[in-house]
């Protein structure tokens, strides 16, 4: 019995679904997420999948901690392995996506599509946030001000203090699945080219943003 076989012989037993599946996929989220400017929708099927598979790995370290056997030493130390890889991947996930919300709290608080893709945990982590921002300024130095100036979300004079991701920036990307309607035309340009199936590209991000929501674009 090999790595391999030790390691899928627990997946099987503890998840029907397929794990190496879902890892891969959270890779591929995490990249997706720190390559595009904006918050992309929070992947809710995948990680509860992998959060209770967290939770299983943690019960059968805890359980056969102690046992002699050394083939059974050696699968635990394997899975504890895995058990890290997948709980870093988590993490670096969940941290880039907070980055976003702290960065661009306004925009997405007041832009009703772009604060559905957030987690519950989410929105109510970027409520908090607000509040405790909102009450730090006020007490160091936006009471001084007249009642007027005292909004961080202020869009009056033509002159906007809510930052928004830049949908312009440029992303690598590749596409992954047969695009029907393959013209992508670059926003305020004459310029056009075709998707093809496993092309890459370096492109404006809000010229391929509806085929990457789509899933036939993958961000790199």
């Amino acid at each position: 019995m090999d790595i391999d076989d030790i390691l899928q012989e627990f997946d099987t037993a503890a998840q029907p679904h397929d794990a190496s599946r879902d890892i891969k996929d959270l890779t591929l989220s995490w990249i997706a997420e720190r390559t595009a400017p904006e918050i992309l929708p929070f992947q809710t099927a995948l990680l509860d999948r992998l959060t209770e598979r967290i939770r299983q790995q943690i019960e059968l370290v805890e359980t056969e901690t102690g046992n002699l056997d050394p083939t059974s030493n050696f699968r635990l130390i394997l899975i504890q392995t895995e058990l890290e890889r997948v709980k870093y991947l988590v993490r670096a996930y969940l941290r880039v996506r907070m980055h976003k919300i702290d960065k661009y709290a306004f925009h997405v608080l007041s832009t009703p599509p772009v604060r559905s893709r957030l987690a519950p945990s989410e929105l109510a982590y970027l409520k908090s946030h607000l509040a405790l921002l909102n009450n730090h300024y006020l007490s160091s130095f936006l009471r001084n001000f007249p009642e007027q100036l005292r909004r961080l979300d202020d869009k009056a004079g033509g002159i906007t203090m809510v930052e928004e991701p830049d949908m312009d920036s440029a992303v690598f990307c590749r596409v992954v699945k047969d695009v029907k309607d393959a013209i992508v035309r670059i926003p305020g340009t004459d310029a056009e080219f075709e998707l093809r199936m496993d092309d890459l590209y370096v492109v404006r991000y809000s010229a391929v943003r509806e085929f990457v929501m789509k899933g036939e674009v993958e961000l790199i």
